[in-house]
C-alpha cells in the first residue's frame, strides 16, 4: 500500500497507477475537487454533494431534489450536515455495489 503525504504526491504517483489505483485516486480527488467551497475543505455540504453528483455521475442530472436530500439524510450518519470522507465512501460502496449487480443481471 502507498501511502501519500501531499496532492502533490498523489499527483506524481498517478503516472504508474494501475487501473485500480487510478480509480481510486479518481474517487479521492473527486471528493475534494468538491469539498470546501462552502466550508470545511474535509466535507461535502448538500449544495456541493449535489453538484457532484449532477456533474460526476450521469444518473445526476435526473435525480429530483427530494432524492438529493433522501441521499444527503442517509449518508449523513453523525447528522452534522454535511458528508465527510468516510460517508462519501459508503455512498461510492453502494454505487459499487449497485455496478455489481447490474452487470451480474446483465451476464445472465
Amino acid at each position: 500500500m502507498v501511502i501519500l503525504s501531499s496532492p502533490s504526491t498523489l499527483q506524481s504517483h498517478t503516472l504508474m497507477e494501475t487501473p485500480l489505483e487510478k480509480a481510486l485516486t479518481t474517487m479521492v480527488t473527486t471528493f475534494h475537487k468538491y469539498s470546501g467551497r462552502e466550508g470545511s475543505k474535509l466535507t461535502l455540504s448538500r449544495k456541493e454533494l449535489k453538484e457532484l453528483i449532477k456533474k460526476e455521475l450521469c444518473l445526476g442530472e435526473k435525480m429530483k431534489e427530494s432524492s438529493i436530500d433522501d441521499l444527503m439524510k442517509s449518508l449523513d450518519k453523525n447528522r452534522d450536515q454535511e458528508i465527510d470522507f468516510k460517508e462519501y465512501s459508503v455512498f461510492l460502496t453502494t454505487l459499487c455495489m449497485a455496478y455489481n449487480d447490474f452487470f451480474l443481471e446483465d451476464s445472465k
